[in-house]
């Protein structure tokens, strides 16, 4: 029987770095998950949950027996980039049901078992390199970390589209369940602005102000809905907003088509525009992971598909 692992984890940094110490390599936008040979292929999620039922074809991943392996679970785009609302489409996860045509890949960063032994307590660059010499095959990809330089690879991620990058220090140990400043995982966010068409009642202490935003662009004269946002606001924020929301508010929605969103909806005159952060756009035309940054002087007419949708 072979021993069981959790996966380390990074933390935040705010930016990117440049040092000797440091290797670096992109951050995957997947499903995480440790795999494992001991008579058949293992693989289990960040929670230990069993992922084969819904990625079955996982079952014949090339990994040697008696080995244990850290990696993600990809799908990747027509250009090559890893896309979480890709593998959302795979699992159903997205909201429109499961999609058997996207193909998943997996991604291997570390090795953590071979040969009998636990490599977790060499450093990182020894089980790098062991991992390395394995030489796994296709479809499972191994990842290629680049030694000192993180500011060069988080442009290259970032003007290809990737979500970001991660730093492990050299000579650091693999901490099984445990985040650790020896991994540093920096996103990239990208901005944009959008009109509110409408706002979602809040619970629990936003009770009296507002839970979140709905975000829309002009598209060919009707306003198409991007999501919602509901995070980046301090009280001060939320008491300002939602008075103001008020003054706006309308009868009917504005979103042509209609917004099919969990919560009581409200809706009001599009004549608000914000700016958010955000991580993607998901295959559905949504914000993955939007933050509020702020009200925005402009035009709200001005804020259409062509000017700041996924192709601008």
């Amino acid at each position: 029987m072979l021993p069981s692992f959790e996966p380390m984890l990074a933390t935040k940094w705010a930016h990117p770095f440049d040092s000797d110490d440091w290797w670096f390599e992109v951050k995957w936008d997947g499903y995480r998950a440790i795999v494992s040979n001991d008579d058949g292929i293992r693989v289990r999620s960040r929670r230990g949950i069993d992922l084969l039922s819904g990625f079955p074809e996982l079952a014949d991943l090339p990994i040697p027996g008696g080995v244990v392996v850290d990696g993600e679970i990809v799908a990747f785009d027509s250009e090559g980039r890893p896309s979480f609302s890709l593998i959302q489409r795979r699992t159903g996860f997205g909201g429109a049901g499961t999609d058997a045509r996207v193909s998943v890949n997996f991604v291997v960063f570390d090795l953590l078992y071979r040969n009998g032994e636990s490599l977790v307590d060499r450093p990182y660059e020894d089980r790098r390199a062991a991992l390395d010499d394995m030489e796994i095959p296709s479809p499972v990809v191994s990842a290629s970390p680049t030694r000192g330089s993180g500011k060069a690879l988080f442009d290259a991620v970032k003007e290809r589209g990737v979500e970001g990058i991660v730093g492990k220090r050299s000579g650091s140990r693999y901490l099984s369940g445990k985040r650790s400043p020896d991994w540093r995982k920096v996103s990239v966010r990208r901005q944009m602005r959008a009109v509110v068409g409408g706002w979602v009642e809040g619970e629990g202490s936003r009770s009296t102000t507002f839970g979140s935003l709905l975000l829309g662009l002009w598209d060919s004269g009707s306003l198409r809905f991007v999501g919602a946002v509901g995070s980046g606001f301090d009280e001060q924020t939320l008491s300002a907003i939602t008075p103001a929301l008020s003054e706006i508010g309308r009868d009917s929605t504005p979103f042509d088509p209609p917004v099919r969103y969990p919560g009581r909806l409200h809706w009001v005159e599009p004549g608000v525009v914000v700016n958010v952060e955000f991580k993607e756009w998901t295959h559905e035309g949504h914000l993955r992971a939007p933050v509020y940054k702020g009200i925005e002087v402009a035009e709200p007419g001005s804020i259409d598909w062509i000017t700041e949708g996924p192709d601008s």
